[in-house]
């Protein structure tokens, strides 16, 4: 006979493995069912018993599913011990038990037989579940690592009958159905006999004699669901008369909870405010990385309020005195109390990290205000050990016994649903949810409290009666407040689309759990209520307002801010003072620091001038006054211990170079006395502000210091500055558009809408729309309409996208900020940990906020031109035997200017972008400080100076200064201003400014300070006035300063970044092998720099050379004759330990030969990858006589040469090891083996050896495939047209005409763009970003040739901002056919290296794709149907052609690239070139030459015409003579004969 049974239970237990001894872990049966049926399938017995609870609750979760509570089992149900023994009595008659998921079912009555001490006889009885048997059967996707999903009773109901059965979670009807489930497998031959414990024969006759589909049993279900779910409705009279009292919402989630929540923190105040609340609360989940800015808005925002108030009394009092009518409301007194909680995620386990399906990590929640600032320590010390220690899948984890360690200060609430109370009550019943609230209750006493919620949530309502009446038994006040999301009603999708940003799912799937189901709320009520809608949400509990007075009270105001706490440094003992111990003073540090300086200042002058003394005593006077002579000392420190451990450090940066003290100390190694660089605009004498140094270290030795440090001030007390990556702009519109499910290709064209300018999002693009540029400006404009019109099409991405900007998507870490505390850095701020190492503590405050909230923050800069110096440095060492110091290259080096002027700039740190090169090229630097002004000048903004700045130095413009007065500071500029030291000198000199005063001026302009600027414009005509100085003209400076202020930059800066790049100049100029080879190694990885930087060094006479076994370095080398010979690392495949290990093994001498190579290079290093990349590389090419394709070759046993080779050397070195550990050591070096023969074979062609070395570098090394049709590749792109040879490239790039598009509709897939938005700091002026001009890109030559590389800014610069001619009503049909006929072609030219088909759109329809190859790298090109049949033939990979191209505009305003014809390379000279013109001069022209012609061009007789184009350069005459008889074929053999004389040059047409 065959059992079928099911269970419904408490719930789930806590771990599916683990024993039936377990009671603990196992839920409680709550109802039983079975139907026994015999062997034909007829039932026999049917039984359906509700279990009475003993002694435990069913929880309301378990409950809704099955609708069995605790009150109806008490009620209806039976004894459990009745029960099991009836249930082993049908035992007995079962030969099969079956049922769904019947694995769980068995555990469930198995642990129920061992808490009764019932025998188990059921796990004896053997099982068929219809859950494992359905699942092929069924075959549903979604399962794990790619198996299918196991079905759900009604999912494998409804694959057998194409219907879903009625009745499901409850037992007897799940019985039922699964008997007939099980019968109807039987049936149609899914179950196998073996399982059913019969014969095939048996089986058999059962099918034959059920024709028909099983059909379900006749038996009674009791409806217990569906009564269960009947909902009770009460009116509790009307809202008015409820009375809120001091209430305010604290439970509100901001948009630092990480994509789970929208409100920024000026809404919550907003909202606050509006509503008259007392206090508003910032509860995030798990984090209080908001802390400090909210408290921050709150303060601002009583700032407002006490000067709204004081006005008000003012205005008020005067109409009293006056005796008019004052009838003004008197606005809001009483300051806004901030309340910072957090939302903490409890553990029983936090410190495991590991967990399984089985035996998951439970978590549940609580809410925890800090009532003062005690409490918020403890807030923040609880916030840093959930990520310290409990930090697991992005959830920081507490436990209850740390809560109880950390209370002090603190209140606890029940929280939501997921509350630690609220969901145990849920999960396992009231007797446990009420354990739970005794603990809170024990642990907080008078400061726990009850939360009710209503969010219209089912669970709530039973969740408020239950706490309710736990209130009423333990005397614990209520509270009636709702958790908030989002700020209004109308936001609630956008939390939707956080989720599914947060969890990479679209707002289409159904919300739930489990596969293909999505995250959400459950309701659309969780956002911020006004006074009314609080009242409603709560009217049937009047009396949870009444406590808010009291809990109010709890609260105390504090501050967040606090002056930067130093962490203490250690002065000899000499220098402390008794008096310091007393007072807390400072006169140890400062006497410390005064006598560091002046024994620096004996090694840095050489005589020590009263200017210098009175320099130093100034600065140490200031550093005193402001009390951080511990800052000074703490930095020279680190930096003096840098150069102790061999780590580069920079010459200073920012304004702090400004300082003499940071000079003599080691802090900095520009000399500010000689440069004239201003103390007082790094520290103003004026007012206490706190010193901010920025350290460059070479980038190699950054973490060592950092590590020192974390060492010497301990590692809880070190920690680096967290960073907000947000929702901006173009990410949030691509993230919104993927959730919401738009198309790429919209999004896209959404995305675009926004002003590429860096930073910029659709919230700035509104605030600044009147300073855009008018391009920008038609983009945002659009925007705003697209947000006035709900009915277009793109309103709800865009909208979205808008209210979601600014929502923290995750963090990071600061590049290069540090935090030293003296104390451990969570009891001052909370702390998380790094994504990517745990062992690295960050700061949960941000860079903006860290040294308002106490922190000393040092910025320690990787700078990798250190490294590339120190590199070079080395490498001139090693071979030219020089110590080069960088402090004592002379700034006058002839060479070093002369690579200035010439622009050969390519590798020189801050100078090697084209715009600069060409810049450097017209202003021919001679000195120093014209490098400075470049260095201040090349930026956005005063970049439209240095023309007029060119034209000054080089006599072009006379200087003309204002007053005489101001020549001492502006001659070396020229008479422009360009530093904001220039505005602060002569501040002082032309009105008698102090130093404060004039760096108060600096930083108004700078950041156009109207308000400060308007006190001090008196002051300084004044000042000039008492200096009998013109005022007109000192109008004129004043004037002449705003405009430019904004643009002047810091000398400081300018001077130390201006002198690394010296530096390099000077290396390169003198040391160019060494140097380039230091560039390359430092850009191992970047293999499209590596292929400039040897670019570069061709153009300079440097030969670079490819990898070499005997010569190569793991970096780049410099061999004897000053060859750079290619680094090992930057083949693929070949690591640092195979590169040292072939280093080491030539150290006595070269290889002789490759089995030299083997016998030595140790053959753990050395494996066949390795082995076969050095090969490709052709770092064997040198080292023997067999070419690359050799050791490839396949012996009679399919191995290759390489793999014999390495056999051979593994056999080798073993054999030697033997011996040398053996008595015959002494003849270790007579170890004879055969080595094997590697045997002639043909040799790769070129273009396979190529692109083997492309695939095995990133590039090609040897040549580059195009180089066979160069001179064709070179007359297309315009390098041999006659104004090319005879004028040289021009230097300036003209601006292309608008150019008007045809129209095209085809759809071409746009490509993504970069998703993550990082904002940016408020950096200073020194950190601003140098922004490269837009790259133009201009066809060249007649042919209007195109770089693959220039395609897209050619098509972004000239057609980025044209018209949408599709729309264009005012266009005919006709109008817009000849736009298209008449669209300008292009052309590029290269080689084919991928070509694909597809199927398209329609039937029948092809889409090709080819990928096309130049010297300045690759592009993708797509042909539709029409083109792909028309040019299929004349394409192919690997073969060389040009492609002419249009431009054409889509309906939707895109432009793209279509191909309108393709010709082979090989043949431009046939189709395009007419005639050769040879170039010569007529002093060098000899009877060799005319020999030379003669046999040449007879050898080479063709169609095309011979002129020759004759110079005079005595005179400066030329002319041109047409060769009557002799005509030419042009070809690249022709053209490779004549360069290789390097006499003559030659152009075409």
């Amino acid at each position: 006979m065959y059992l079928i049974f099911d269970t419904e239970t408490t719930g789930l237990p806590k771990n599916f493995n683990a024993p039936l001894t377990d009671s603990d872990n196992w839920p409680r049966m709550v109802q039983i069912a079975w139907q026994l049926h015999d062997k034909d399938g007829n039932l026999i017995e049917n039984q359906d018993y509700i279990i009475k609870p003993e002694g435990y609750d069913i929880p309301f979760n378990a409950a809704r599913i099955h609708g069995i509570s605790t009150k109806l089992a008490s009620e209806e149900g039976r004894d459990l011990n009745e029960v099991l023994i009836e249930f082993q009595e049908v035992l007995k008659k079962a030969e099969v038990v079956a049922g769904h998921n019947i694995d769980f079912d068995y555990k469930i009555v198995g642990a129920e037989f061992f808490r009764k001490e019932l025998e188990n006889t059921l796990e004896k009885i053997p099982s068929a579940d219809t859950m494992e048997l359905g699942t092929e059967f069924c075959q549903l996707g979604g399962g794990k690592n790619g198996r299918y999903k196991s079905p759900k009773l009604e999912e494998l109901y409804e694959k057998l009958y194409g219907e879903k059965f009625d009745e499901a979670h409850n037992a007897a009807a799940d019985v039922n159905a699964t008997a007939q489930v099980f019968f109807e497998m039987m049936r149609i031959g899914i179950i196998p006999a073996e399982n059913l414990k019969i014969t095939e024969a048996e089986l058999q006759d059962f099918i034959s004699n059920h024709k028909s589909p099983i059909q379900p049993f006749a038996i009674v279900i009791r409806r217990q669901v569906a009564a269960s779910k009947k909902k009770k409705t009460v009116d509790f009279g009307d809202s008015d008369e409820i009375e809120i009292g001091d209430y305010f919402n604290f439970h509100n989630h901001s948009i630092y909870s990480s994509l789970q929540a929208s409100t920024h923190i000026h809404e919550l105040i907003n909202k606050a405010l509006q509503n008259n609340f007392a206090a508003v609360g910032l509860v995030d989940l798990g984090n209080m990385m908001g802390a400090f800015k909210f408290v921050s808005e709150v303060e601002k925002a009583n700032g407002t309020i006490k000067k709204n108030h004081k006005e008000f009394l003012e205005k008020k009092q005067k109409a009293e005195e006056e005796g008019n009518d004052f009838k003004e409301t008197e606005p809001r007194k009483e300051e806004l109390i901030p309340i910072i909680g957090c939302e903490f995620y409890i553990s029983d386990r936090p410190e495991q990290k590991q967990f399984t399906k089985d035996d998951p990590d439970r978590r549940t929640n609580v809410v925890l205000l800090a009532k003062n600032f005690n409490g918020y320590k403890n807030l923040a010390k609880l916030s840093s050990i959930g990520y310290v220690n409990g930090f697991y899948f992005g959830v920081p984890r507490i436990s209850k016994e740390m809560i109880a360690e950390y209370k002090e200060d603190l209140i606890a609430l029940t929280a939501g649903t997921f509350g630690d109370v609220p969901n145990t009550i849920l999960e396992f019943g009231e007797q446990k949810g009420e354990e739970v609230f005794k603990w809170w209750k024990e642990t907080f006493g008078e400061d726990f409290y009850v939360q009710l919620q209503n969010h219209e949530v089912e669970e709530e309502e039973h969740l408020n009666d239950v706490l309710l009446e736990f209130a009423d038994k333990y005397n614990v006040k209520i509270l009636a407040q709702n958790e908030t999301f989002y700020t209004e009603k109308t936001d609630a999708n956008i939390q939707d689309i956080l989720y599914c940003i947060k969890d990479g799912e679209k707002l289409s799937s159904p919300v739930g759990k489990g596969f293909g189901k999505r995250r959400g709320l459950p309701s659309n009520e969780f956002y911020i209520k006004n006074e009314e809608e609080i009242k409603q949400s709560f009217r049937q509990f009047p009396d949870a307002f009444e406590a808010y007075t009291e809990f109010l009270a709890k609260f105390e105001p504090y501050t967040l801010k606090r002056d930067v706490l130093l962490p203490e440094f250690n002065i000899p003992e000499e220098f402390l003072s008794e008096e310091d111990k007393i007072d807390g003073g400072k006169r140890g540090e400062n006497a410390y620091l005064r006598y560091l300086t002046y024994e620096g200042a004996k090694k840095k002058y050489t005589e020590i001038t009263d200017e210098i003394k009175d320099r130093l005593d100034f600065e140490l006077e200031v550093i005193a006054n402001t009390g951080y002579p511990g800052y000074f000392l703490i930095v020279q420190d680190f930096c003096n211990e840098a150069r102790n451990m061999g780590v580069w450090v920079g010459p200073g940066r920012g304004s702090a170079a400004g300082s003499a003290v940071a000079y003599c100390i080691g802090i900095t190694n520009v000399d500010p006395i000689e440069y004239n660089l201003l103390f007082e605009r790094f520290l103003n004498p004026e007012r206490i502000s706190m010193p901010d140094i920025d350290i460059d270290f070479d980038d190699e030795g950054r973490d060592k210091i950092i590590k020192w440090v974390v060492e010497k001030y301990g590692k809880s007390n070190v920690a680096q500055i967290i960073t907000y990556s947000v929702l901006g702009g173009k990410s949030a519109i691509k993230d919104a558009g993927r959730v919401l499910d738009v198309s790429i290709a919209e999004t896209n064209n959404i995305a675009k809408l926004v002003p590429s300018t860096p930073g910029m999002n659709i919230a700035k693009a509104f605030s600044k729309f009147d300073k855009l540029s008018p391009e920008d400006k038609i983009l945002a404009q659009e925007m705003k309409d697209i947000l006035a019109n709900p009915e277009d099409g793109r309103f709800e991405v865009l909208s979205a996208a808008q209210k979601m900007e600014g929502c923290i998507r995750n963090t990071g870490i600061h590049a290069c900020g540090v935090i030293i505390t003296p104390e451990d850095i969570s009891n001052l701020v909370p702390i998380t940990i790094a994504s990517k190492d745990a062992d690295i503590l960050v700061s949960q405050f941000d860079n903006s906020v860290a040294e308002s909230a106490g922190l000393l923050k040092m910025d320690f800069l990787g700078l990798r031109t250190l490294t590339i110096i120190k590199h070079a440095i080395k490498l001139i060492k090693q071979r030219h035997g020089i110590d080069i110091n960088p402090d004592e290259i002379p700034l006058t080096d002839t060479k070093t200017f002369q690579l200035f002027q010439e622009g050969r700039t390519v590798g020189i740190f801050q100078y090697e972008s084209p715009g600069m090169q060409k810049y450097m090229r017209e202003l021919k630097p001679t000195v120093f400080a014209d490098l400075i002004a470049m260095n201040a000048l090349y930026r956005p903004g005063p970049i439209k100076y240095i023309p007029n700045f060119i034209n000054l130095k080089n006599g072009l413009e006379k200087v003309v200064y204002d007053l005489k007065e101001t020549e001492e500071y502006l001659k070396e500029t020229h008479g422009i201003t360009v530093y904001q030291e220039q505005v602060m000198l002569l501040s002082q000199k032309l009105a008698n400014f102090t130093k404060g005063e004039a760096d108060t001026l600096r930083k108004a302009m700078g950041k156009k300070q109207k308000d400060v600027l308007d006190k001090m414009y008196p002051k300084f005509i004044e000042g000039g006035e008492k200096n009998n100085l013109d005022v007109d003209k000192l109008n004129k400076i004043w004037k002449d300063w705003e405009a430019f202020a904004e643009y002047a930059f810091n000398k400081s800066h300018s001077t130390c970044y201006a002198l690394i790049a010296y530096h390099t100049a000077y290396l390169k100029a003198n040391y160019p092998a060494e140097y380039m080879a230091s560039v390359m190694s430092n850009n191992i990885n970047n293999t499209k720099q590596i292929t400039l930087f040897m670019e570069d060094c061709k153009s300079i006479g440097v030969d670079v050379l490819g990898p070499d076994v005997n010569e190569s370095q793991y970096e780049f080398a410099v061999n004897e004759k000053g060859q750079i010979r290619f680094g090992l690392g930057a083949i693929k495949g070949i690591g640092e330990g195979p590169s040292e290990a072939i280093v080491e093994a030539r150290k006595e001498e070269r290889f002789k030969n490759i089995y030299d190579f083997f016998e030595k290079v140790p053959s753990g290093q050395m494996n066949k990858r390795v082995a076969e990349s050095l090969v490709i590389a052709g770092a064997f090419d040198e080292v023997d006589k067999y070419h690359r394709a050799q050791y490839f070759d396949i012996d009679n046993s399919g191995r290759t040469n390489v793999e014999r080779l390495l056999r051979y050397g593994q056999s080798f070195q073993d054999n030697k090891n033997e011996i040398e550990n053996s008595l015959f050591a002494d003849f270790a070096d007579e170890v004879k083996i055969e080595q094997p023969k590697i045997n002639p074979a043909p040799e790769w062609q070129n273009m396979h050896k190529l692109n083997k070395e492309k695939e095995i570098i990133g590039f090609y090394l040897s040549a580059h495939p195009l180089d066979e049709y160069k001179y064709q590749y070179q007359f297309i792109q315009g390098a041999l047209s006659k104004k090319e040879i005879l004028e040289g490239k021009k230097e300036e790039v003209v601006e292309l005409e608008k150019v008007i598009l045809p129209i095209d509709v085809s759809e071409v897939a746009d490509s993504d763009e970069d998703l993550v938005d990082i904002p940016s700091e408020n950096l200073d002026e020194e950190d601003s970003l140098i922004e490269e001009p837009t790259k133009k890109a201009e066809p060249k030559g007649t042919f209007n040739f195109l770089n693959l590389d220039e395609v897209d800014a050619f098509k972004e610069t000239v057609f980025g901002n044209q018209p949408d001619l599709f729309n264009n009503d005012k266009l005919s049909w006709k109008e817009k056919q000849a736009i298209k006929n008449n669209a300008p072609e292009y052309m590029v030219a290269g080689m084919v290296t991928e070509y694909s088909v597809r199927d398209g759109k329609n039937s029948g329809e092809k889409v090709a794709f080819i990928t096309l190859e130049d010297y300045s790298g690759s592009y993708s090109f797509r042909l539709g149907d029409r083109d792909y049949m028309r040019l299929r033939d004349k394409v192919d990979v690997q073969r060389f052609v040009i492609f002419k191209i249009k431009f054409s505009q889509s309906n939707d305003g895109r432009v793209f690239v279509n191909v309108a014809d393709i010709i082979d390379l090989k043949d431009a000279f046939e189709k395009f070139a007419k005639k050769m013109t040879v170039v010569v001069d007529i002093n060098d022209l000899r009877k060799e030459d005319i020999e030379f012609f003669k046999k040449n061009f007879i050898q080479n007789k063709g169609e095309q015409k011979l002129n020759f184009y004759v110079k005079n350069p005595s005179d400066n005459s030329t002319i041109e003579l047409m060769s009557m008889k002799a005509h030419v074929e042009i070809n690249g053999d022709i053209l490779n004969v004549i360069n290789e004389m390097q006499k003559y040059e030659v152009f075409l047409n």
